[in-house]
């Protein structure tokens, strides 16, 4: 028999060894390990198992369980699964043109989990993603935290939580500065977005109170209303705001709303962040960033600047990165780290604005962020320092599970292919597989 004719055997059984491999111990030795919870590991170990991290550690300080299979990886760095805290892959959407605020609308109820866009997350090293609606409204939707695993096939086999009913499985999408001024009925001057905003929270203070009155009492209960029981939820400080906002005067007003009515939001691009740095930190307001590349986009953003997170960084603000994809790919999220590290920030916080900061963004540092024991085996390796251009994201795992691997074509064609691959329905580019295979 011909080796042409065994491949389809060892493909089938290398297919399912991971799955398998997962129920006894994996262990990682060799690698520098970036664990982001402390210092750097030289020639690190990293043991996993049923979807945990079981030990990490310097070589010889970690006992290995009997009957680990061991992986060589030496010469290669392992991060923690990134964390992109604003992305709009998945082709959902969000509230539409009939109101400028719709606190009810949840984008886990039009997101695709078979959107080739988290395939390209993966190829990024992204494991832990907030798909947000769009920013065109001031209150857009809720949003959705997302654990990319393998092969899911429905919103609930990604979500944090097992019953978006009854647990709350995002955040609430909120914006203002120039996207939501548009004609009637949304807003049409800044003055008025901040009144609406206003009005809507005092509602919800209202519909709070009522709810609190009844004592539980079915009789007494106002009548249900679901774009008040979301607001409801980020009064009590249950749901977190995820808010887009670039300007100084923009992001100011933001903390003057969420300071009169009790809420901590996390901030969003930030453009002009740089300027009202103390403002932030004395809010204690966390700042998710975007770094940009190139010039262009909208006139609000003209400002921003590769130094903000240095600025931020110094002034004691929680910064973490994200992609806003499609704005930036998610391909090259790390990136925005060395960027960041080129306006000034320490290699230490760009890469926990890479992750761990973004868990805490979320509300997800118990489980994600960062490689200690007990938290989720949501990893990534990396062919070198994760600041240089020239380094690769090897491979990528979610709970122990090898999610991306670089040397796998049917991957790799994610990391490297172009526009047509993310297209609605593209999942094969063979057309230039000849081009691929001379890009290794």
């Amino acid at each position: 028999m011909t080796m042409r004719r065994f491949l389809p055997i060892f493909s089938l059984f290398f297919s399912v060894l991971p799955t398998l491999a997962q129920e006894q111990p994996l262990v990682y030795r060799g690698a520098t390990i970036y664990p982001i919870a402390g210092d750097p590991i030289e020639n690190g170990v990293l043991v996993v198992q049923g979807g945990k991290i079981v030990a990490v550690g310097k070589d010889g300080s970690v006992q290995v369980p009997q009957g680990a299979t061991t992986i060589d990886a030496k010469g290669k760095v392992i991060l923690p699964g990134l964390v992109d805290t604003h992305s709009h892959i998945g082709r959902g959407d969000g509230g539409d043109a009939s109101s400028t605020t719709h606190p009810s609308v949840r984008i886990l109820d039009a997101i695709d989990p078979r959107a080739t866009g988290f395939k390209k997350a993966l190829a990024g090293g992204i494991t832990t993603v907030n798909v947000m609606p769009g920013s065109g409204h001031l209150m857009s939707g809720q949003t959705a935290y997302l654990k990319i695993r393998k092969d899911a096939r429905s919103i609930e086999e990604m979500l944090f939580v097992s019953d978006p009913l009854k647990e709350i499985a995002g955040g609430l999408k909120m914006a203002n500065g120039t996207n939501p001024l548009r004609p009637a009925p949304f807003s049409q001057t800044r003055s008025k977005s901040a009144s609406m905003i206003r009005v809507l929270y005092l509602k919800a203070q209202d519909y709070q109170a009522k709810m609190k009155a009844a004592g539980g009492d079915a009789e007494k209960l106002p009548k249900r209303d679901l774009e008040m029981e979301t607001l409801v939820e980020v009064l009590e400080g249950k749901r977190i705001v995820q808010h887009h906002t670039h300007r100084a005067d923009d992001i100011l007003t933001v903390l003057r709303i969420a300071k009169e009515f009790g809420y901590k939001p996390v901030l969003h691009h930030v453009s002009e962040g740089w300027k009202v740095a103390k403002e932030i930190a004395d809010a204690k307001a966390p700042c998710s960033i975007i770094v940009l590349d190139s010039p262009g986009g909208k006139l609000e953003a003209v400002e921003l600047r590769f130094e903000t997170g240095k600025i931020l960084e110094d002034a004691g603000v929680d910064v973490a990165f994200h992609t806003d994809d499609g704005i930036t790919d998610s391909r090259f999220f790390l990136r925005s780290a060395a960027l960041g590290v080129r306006g000034g920030m320490s290699r230490k916080k760009a890469l926990e604005a890479l992750t761990l900061a973004g868990a805490r963004m979320l509300g997800l540092e118990k489980r994600v962020g960062s490689l200690e024991v007990g938290k989720d085996a949501d990893f990534i390796v990396l062919s070198g320092d994760p600041f240089s251009t020239y380094t690769h994201v090897l491979e990528t795992y979610v709970e122990g599970q090898k999610v991306f691997d670089r040397q796998n074509p049917d991957d790799y064609k994610f990391a490297v292919g172009g526009y047509d691959v993310y297209q609605p329905g593209e999942y094969q580019v063979e057309c230039c597989g000849f081009m691929l295979e001379n890009m290794r």
